[in-house]
């Protein structure tokens, strides 16, 4: 007799979250990218240099267009973390290798992801994502006088 499969464990972290949508975009798994996002009518997702995209199925659409070229070989890194009762935000530098005219490249983006707690566990509220720098950025950058 074969036994019913359990429930999935949501996730108990922003982390967790976050672990998981990056997995899915390297591995261009749109439902597990998905399965990230928050249930709420109003998420949103801005890709580098692109619009702001409002709503699960706009999301999904503009994850496939990216994905019909496979997944995305990004790696999060330098992740500043600030979490309160049912939200965190994470500011992340994504680091994305890319292969062009000259070889292999990397590109640098600069990623906030913000999460809510759910009654299904942490879940992915905002993406949004710019173009960083040519290299890589210094973990702390001193501030200027202009703001934008």
């Amino acid at each position: 007799m074969s036994r019913a499969k359990p429930p999935p464990v949501p996730p108990n972290s922003p982390d967790e979250v976050e672990a998981q949508f990056y997995e899915a975009l390297q591995r261009a798994d749109l439902e597990a990218l998905m399965a990230v996002w928050s249930d709420d009518d109003d998420i949103v997702c801005v890709h580098p240099g692109g619009p702001r995209v409002v709503g699960a199925s706009a999301i999904r659409a503009g994850f496939e267009a990216i994905f019909s070229s496979g997944g995305v070989p990004v790696v999060p890194e330098q992740v500043r973390r600030l979490q309160a009762l049912t939200c965190a935000v994470h500011s992340v530098l994504e680091r994305i290798e890319v292969v062009g005219e000259t070889g292999r490249q990397t590109a640098w983006v600069v990623a906030t992801n913000v999460y809510v707690k759910t009654a299904q566990g942490w879940r992915l509220a905002a993406h949004h994502a710019s173009p960083g720098t040519a290299r890589e950025r210094p973990d702390h950058v001193e501030a200027s006088a202009t703001l934008h």
